[in-house]
């Protein structure tokens, strides 16, 4: 099929949405951490900051009994996103964390980018919640485009430029939760479960509008 210029599709929304994700032991099936950062410049709902961590994805339970919680300056806005998007996510869909996690106010973020090879980081601060994510040793950049079938929520295309990150970690108040590195498949090769993901757009195709 020949590509065309301008995509005559809606534009859902677009920004930045790094992951980490971690496992205690590279054989598990299942993650001990999960973990998605937002940087929303356009959406319906304006523009916003978020992250999402699952400490204990399986538990149903949230911040601070269990370190599950999403800290957002816009909640309108991400409440729209993990309905639409999250929660149909092969890795986060049907998680008991997902529905009880904490909701709490994001006051500050900041970020050191770095040279985008060694080190990149985000933190978040608010309602008595500091957290870190940290990406290391990333790989290349690579441009992606997926189709709906072929993406996460079934419904949307998605453009994005992902880097692999070799390690990463996700830390709370000074401690890291646990679980490390690991790798799946994904747009069909093998990556790590750790990824920088910048310019992502989710467009919802022309022939569903």
């Amino acid at each position: 099929m020949s590509r065309i210029p301008h995509n005559p599709g809606r534009v859902e929304w677009s920004g930045e949405n790094p992951g980490i994700y971690l496992k205690e032991n590279s054989q598990d099936t299942s993650y001990s951490t999960l973990a998605l950062f937002f940087r929303v410049v356009m959406s319906p709902h304006g523009r916003g900051t978020a992250a999402i961590v699952l400490g204990a994805p399986d538990k149903a339970g949230g911040w601070p009994d269990v370190p599950n919680f999403i800290m957002t300056d816009n909640q309108r806005m991400m409440r729209w996103i993990v309905d639409g998007w999250v929660t149909k996510m092969p890795t986060f869909m049907g998680k008991a964390g997902l529905g009880t996690m904490r909701w709490l106010d994001c006051s500050s973020v900041s970020k050191r980018p770095g040279d985008l090879k060694s080190r990149y980081s985000e933190t978040l601060r608010g309602s008595g919640v500091t957290l870190e994510m940290v990406w290391r040793d990333m790989g290349p950049p690579l441009p992606v485009e997926v189709t709906k079938e072929n993406s996460a929520t079934k419904e949307h295309e998605m453009y994005s430029v992902f880097l692999e990150a070799a390690s990463a970690e996700v830390i709370i108040n000074g401690t890291p939760l646990s679980g490390a590195v690991a790798e799946r498949q994904f747009f069909g090769r093998t990556m790590s479960t750790a990824f920088l993901a910048f310019s992502e757009t989710w467009v919802t195709p022309q022939e569903d509008i």
